[in-house]
């Protein structure tokens, strides 16, 4: 909707913030839709909100609304950020040789489920490209190698430079460098095939079973530098029993990945997350 806008908050919780942003919205003619907020502490810990309002001619108001909006950030010692509802994200989507998490980006796209352009898919391995190509989304092949890995990932940031919002890794098995991530952070989102924090690292399907677990699970959680220990956005669980080897784990599990994934992605897009250290908070 073209007059429809949200703005997310965070900042010291104290008395005053909600009656603050709203009669800042309202004396600007915006009426709010809806609003979500959250306090980790109400006496000397951290503010969370996010509001949906609507304004006429907000596209032409917004530059004007950011800047007189640090009359009320300012004193609260508040990070905001406006975003238009109708500026749709673009997300960049890098996969390997599995396919199952990027069909289903792919889908909730056509479906609109996923409120997001795919407006690129990077594989470091050319078989991909069948998948793609019925979907007329450009993709393209990078092989990455030990010894090129960082002229791949150059070339990577120079394909999704001005194309992308936001990086979807979608059981993409290449460890990205803290370069890269210096470059997006807050803005890669990694789906784990385990629910972390256990089974961190290579094939913890077969760890699970090793360990012979009863719940099998997937991560959704932003990327840093430390390997598999990012903020987490979603995760969800199955059982599972003794009669299930390996390859039934990882059979269970593509169906978990492939939901938790596309969940995480579309409350990216729609702004619903906010970081706080190492944890999120999630207006879903």
């Amino acid at each position: 909707m073209p007059s429809r806008g949200r703005l997310l908050v965070s900042c010291p919780d104290r008395p005053g913030i909600v009656a603050a942003v709203s009669r800042f919205l309202y004396e600007h003619g915006a009426n709010i839709v809806h609003s979500d907020q959250h306090s980790t502490d109400p006496s000397g810990g951290l503010f969370f909100m996010r509001i949906e309002f609507a304004l006429a001619r907000l596209d032409e108001r917004l530059p004007d609304l950011e800047r007189e909006f640090a009359a009320v950030s300012g004193p609260l010692e508040m990070q905001g950020r406006f975003t238009l509802e109708a500026r749709r994200k673009r997300l960049a989507v890098f996969v390997s040789k599995e396919d199952h998490c990027l069909q289903e980006l792919l889908w909730q796209q056509r479906s609109g489920d996923l409120k997001a352009d795919i407006a690129l898919v990077i594989g470091n391995h050319a078989q991909m490209a069948s998948v793609v190509e019925p979907w007329g989304i450009p993709f393209h092949h990078v092989p990455v190698t030990g010894d090129t890995k960082a002229e791949a990932e150059a070339r990577q940031l120079a394909l999704i430079e001005d194309r992308a919002d936001a990086v979807v890794l979608a059981r993409y098995m290449q460890i990205i460098s803290p370069t890269f991530i210096a470059r997006w952070p807050d803005r890669i989102i990694n789906i784990h095939h385990s629910f972390l924090p256990a089974f961190v690292g290579a094939k913890p399907y077969q760890q699970a079973y090793e360990r012979g677990v009863k719940l099998i699970g997937a991560t959704a959680h932003y990327v840093t530098a430390d390997l598999d220990a990012g903020p987490i956005i979603e995760q969800d669980v199955r059982r599972v029993d003794h009669r299930h080897d390996p390859d039934d784990l990882r059979r269970i599990g593509r169906q978990i990945e492939r939901a938790v994934l596309a969940r995480a992605a579309g409350w990216h897009v729609e702004d619903r997350v906010l970081v706080h250290g190492n944890k999120t908070v999630v207006f879903d």
